[in-house]
């Protein structure tokens, strides 16, 4: 791919950025490659290093706010006409609840991946509580040996799971983060690639 191709291709899937932020992130690119000529590479050496189109969208993706994306994306084009006014109003009792349904489940989706990590955390400190609980409880039945030596081992047992246990919260909640991260950013490379279509 030559260079006026990666950019003309780049201007083309960031059409849902405002024109100045499309412009900046182009010439940005542009002196990159140029850069790179001038250290003596090829205009496809530098493409190739630089990465796909699909993969510099991704990454200003992710660097943009949501704010960007959303205000350029719903910025009216053109007002709307009596009969489009009339049609909002008169469909407004079947497509709100549509709408709010549609909001309310992604919601509802997000809220349960999150909850996901708060039970393992749980499950984590109800492990912790039985360990510390059996530990007290030997020192209570100290004086009747074979309970005792039982609640130790049951303690011991329980802490020894509590300590494999908190690598499952910790990559559950590593996961979430990437995962939620992972959302936006498709959300928002969406946005930025379907420019001002609907």
């Amino acid at each position: 791919m030559k260079k006026q191709e990666f950019l003309n291709e780049l201007r083309r899937q960031l059409r849902g950025l405002p024109q100045d932020e499309i412009e900046n992130r182009v010439s940005f690119y542009e002196e990159m490659i140029n850069d790179m000529i001038d250290e003596g590479k090829t205009e496809d050496q530098a493409i190739i290093e630089i990465g796909s189109v699909d993969s510099v969208v991704s990454e200003i993706a992710k660097d943009t706010p949501f704010k960007t994306v959303i205000k350029e994306r719903y910025r009216p084009k053109r007002s709307l006409t009596a009969l489009e006014i009339v049609l909002l109003v008169l469909g407004f009792p079947l497509w709100f609840p549509l709408l709010v349904t549609f909001f309310t489940l992604c919601l509802v989706g997000y809220i349960l991946e999150w909850v996901l990590v708060i039970v393992t955390y749980a499950v984590e400190a109800a492990l912790i509580a039985a360990g510390v609980a059996g530990i007290a409880t030997f020192f209570v039945y100290l004086a009747n040996s074979n309970p005792a030596i039982w609640m130790l081992g049951a303690a011991l047992l329980s802490l020894g799971a509590a300590f494999l246990f908190i690598f499952v919260c910790i990559g559950a909640t590593k996961l979430s983060i990437r995962l939620s991260k992972a959302i936006a950013t498709g959300i928002k490379k969406s946005f930025i690639k379907n420019g001002g279509r609907a």
